[in-house]
């Protein structure tokens, strides 16, 4: 039997550009957030506010207070109630007097009904508030890193971990999530790659949608449910050199055809708020930018929700320069479209004399406001303020099968080379004695990652700690040496680690980063293994012993020494709570590996940014044809480096697993395709390719099977190639299946110079199907007018 996931198709490109006026108003983001019954309530609820009433719920502060209320529950006294903070702000205090809209990383039933009390009991209005906080891989049950859960191109998967995680935030009194983090990261040196999709705006697309679907359900209402902020709105992937909270500059020919996509994406799926992000764009900080916010965001795309910004990003603004002060920073902010202040302490306090002196006008100021409402009333918690029930404090034994099952399917087999005549993995029955050496071995806290949640790593099942039962049920032993530490320079632990080596079948090495090694403010120069990790390697290497290498990190790393001299290497990414098990599994083949990388793994970190679907260039690098043996080409003179080759060591798309997979008979629909045709039915898929793929080994396996594009001819520069559809598909031995990707409008469309999103006539198109963005089997259509 054959099993074929949903084909992610039509990945969502931009309409509108900015030189040509809006001919129609876009249909609202969220029917909800527009329903004519909640935008009732929100204007007879905005006709009573108080100036005051209003900044307030622009404002957004963590948990302050001049006397903290221990008494209130064990929610608050375990996440501990600050007392005033910068400015003597006093959140409680705001709460009471109805002038405090949202509340930053409060949570647990006790701290968030306390603050609700204070916003809901004491005060006229009785608004309640709303508690975000940042939940980025899970809430108490951690799964693995964004970045892992990508690799697996499996967005149902996903939406079930979003929807897994809503549910437990929810039992907290957390009913706003900063997640997802949908930018686009071509550079491995920026820490934040970690938390997104990778690379590729196709892919990054569907997983955007997954996110939101799971975060935000059918409807808000749902107690089950919790608002989702799409950030960091935008490009804060593309910051220069990859070091964080760079500057970044680009085309808008650039910026809308690639970075921009999963924002729009999230978008158009319903996204309750956004979140602006720190960098500058093109000289114009994101969080006071109003072709950003106001522009793109409201004017094309018709978003509906309110903007917040990042963590004290408004006040920034005086670090970037454009804002002489408070007042400044907080005009240029509020009227670029930023309707929610982050902790910054600017909005309450500058706001007032601002729209005093008309410098800002009161119809933005309630328009903002209604925004904020919109949420409120969407969410119910008008009706229903507190959270009550059970509260998840600790990992739900429930969850933890899907935790593992994601935790599988993001493991990535980069090589799996032969040894005695078998690739070796999975571990054979051979394989008596194994040795596991390194300093990810046995060590909770860093596999899950950044933003973990709690930091409940006693939940945690570490790779020593399963790999030891599980080697005992095989009748196997187990020699464990640390060797080193993640960042240590001591080579004291490595005759211990080579004594284990020497003495075992098999070594299972387990290096890599720290998880704080990668996340937000976690920008590497070098992307080596950190400390004397390499040393480590090398020494265990020349035991002469075959190993199986386990890379642990947040983002690709160099590993071209490892891959001359290692028969197999995993990259498993921080997995989470079911580290351990799921490293297990995959290990001695109760699971077989399925996961696709999402980012390039460079061969050198001067390659860096290093990405797939690169532009062109007028003298690329030539390869000999046999068929014309007496051709010049040209070797020198051509776009590469001196000392490495230009492609990456391990492609976007790469992944092997423990069965191998043939490709074969591409076709194509129609041979040609009219651009009027097209353009005059947006939806249409006119175009169907097709290609068969074969399990050639002896077990069953999972492929993602990739369909790519490039177009010749165009009036703009296209990728040598781009991802417009991908399948995940499992077939037994010796099955076939033919696999159908439909191609529209949406997929064969590009940016021109215009920023106009467009089919051009006198075009060829190749379309390339294959396990890889270095998929060979081809075929070709051309579009006419």
């Amino acid at each position: 039997m054959t099993r074929l996931r949903t084909a992610f198709l039509c990945g969502t490109l931009l309409a509108g550009g900015w030189t040509f006026a809006q001919t129609a108003s876009p249909a609202p983001s969220n029917a909800q957030l527009a329903s004519p019954e909640i935008e009732r309530k929100v204007n007879a609820l905005l006709a009573r506010m108080t100036l005051q009433e209003k900044i307030g719920q622009l404002v957004q502060y963590s948990a302050t207070e001049a006397h903290p209320d221990k008494s209130v529950g064990p929610g608050t006294a375990a996440l501990n109630v600050n007392p005033p903070g910068p400015g003597g702000v006093d959140s409680y205090e705001l709460a009471q007097k109805g002038e405090l809209g949202s509340m930053l990383n409060t949570v647990g039933q006790g701290l968030t009904n306390h603050f609700q009390h204070a916003a809901v009991d004491n005060t006229r209005l009785h608004i309640p508030l709303l508690f975000g906080a940042d939940v980025i891989h899970g809430f108490r049950t951690i799964f693995p890193v964004p970045l892992g859960t990508a690799s697996s191109w499996d967005p149902e998967m996903i939406t079930e971990l979003a929807h897994m995680a809503a549910v437990e935030a929810r039992t907290a009194g957390v009913n706003w999530v900063y997640s997802p983090m949908v930018d686009i990261a071509r550079d491995a040196r920026w820490g934040r790659c970690t938390e997104g999709a990778g690379e590729d705006p196709y892919l990054g697309s569907a997983i955007a949608r997954a996110y939101i679907h799971g975060y935000q359900g059918a409807s808000l209402s749902d107690p089950s449910s919790v608002a989702a902020s799409v950030k960091h709105f935008a490009a804060y992937g593309a910051a220069e050199a990859g070091r964080e909270y760079n500057t970044t500059d680009m085309s808008d020919l650039l910026l809308r055809q690639v970075y921009l996509q999963p924002y729009h994406a999230a978008v158009e799926a319903g996204s309750a708020t956004i979140m602006s992000a720190f960098n500058s764009l093109n000289g114009v900080p994101a969080s006071a930018n109003p072709y950003l916010l106001q522009t793109i965001l409201r004017d094309e795309w018709g978003f509906d929700g309110p903007v917040v910004s990042d963590y004290t990003a408004v006040m920034e603004l005086t670090h970037h320069g454009i804002a002489l002060d408070a007042a400044s920073a907080t005009e240029k902010a509020f009227t670029a479209g930023v309707d929610i202040d982050m902790n910054a302490h600017f909005y309450d306090v500058e706001l007032p004399a601002l729209i005093s002196s008309g410098k800002v006008p009161m119809s933005v100021v309630d328009e903002a406001v209604r925004r904020v409402l919109r949420v409120k009333f969407a969410l119910g918690l008008f009706d229903h303020p507190f959270t009550e029930g059970p509260e998840v404090t600790k990992a739900v034994p429930e969850h933890r099968a899907l935790a593992r099952r994601a935790a599988e399917e993001s493991f990535v087999l980069l090589q799996n080379q032969p040894v005695n005549g078998q690739p070796l993995l999975p571990l054979a029955a051979q394989a008596r004695k194994l040795a596991l050496i390194g300093p990810l071995a046995d060590d909770s806290k860093d596999m899950v990652g950044a933003w973990s949640g709690a930091n409940n790593f006693d939940d945690v099942r570490t790779l020593r700690e399963t790999l030891t039962q599980r080697a005992s049920e095989h009748g196997n032993s187990i020699l464990y040496a640390k060797g080193t530490d993640i960042t240590g320079t001591s080579t004291s632990g490595f005759a211990e680690a080579v004594s284990a080596a020497q003495s075992a079948d098999l070594v299972v090495m387990a290096l890599g980063e720290s998880s704080d090694m990668s996340g937000e403010a976690g920008s590497r120069a070098y992307l080596d293994l950190p400390g004397n990790q390499q040393q480590l390697l090398e020494a265990v290497q020349a035991t002469g012993k075959p190993i199986v290498l386990l890379i642990f990190s947040g983002r690709p790393l160099v590993l071209d020494w490892a891959a001359a001299h290692v028969p197999a290497i995993m990259e498993v990414w921080f997995p989470g709570m079911e580290t351990g098990p799921a490293i297990a599994d995959v290990l001695y083949g109760v699971t077989a590996p399925s996961g696709k990388l999402t980012m390039s793994f460079p061969r050198a970190v001067g390659q860096e940014p290093l990405y797939y679907n690169q532009l062109p260039t007028g003298r690329p690098v030539q390869k000999f044809d046999p068929a014309h043996p007496n051709a010049y080409v040209e070797t020198k003179y051509v776009s590469k480096y001196l000392d490495v080759p230009n492609d990456a060591l391990f492609p976007f798309g790469h992944g092997l697993t423990y069965t191998t997979f043939r490709y074969a008979d591409i076709s194509i629909s129609h041979d040609t395709l009219s651009a009027d045709a097209l353009e005059a039915d947006r939806k249409s898929q006119p175009i169907i390719a097709t290609a068969k793929v074969t399990n050639t080994g002896s077990r069953e396996g999972t492929e993602v099977v990739q369909c790519y594009i490039n177009v010749r001819g165009a009036s703009t520069e296209q990728p040598v190639r781009t991802l417009k559809g991908f399948a995940r598909v499992t077939l037994k031995p010796g099955e076939t299946r033919t696999v159908r990707f439909p191609l529209g409008f949406e997929e064969l469309s590009f940016y021109n110079v215009k920023s106009q999103q467009v089919v051009e006539s006198d075009t060829e198109y190749t379309v390339y199907i294959g396990g890889s963005s270095t998929a060979e089997l081809a075929t070709h259509f051309r579009v006419t007018r």
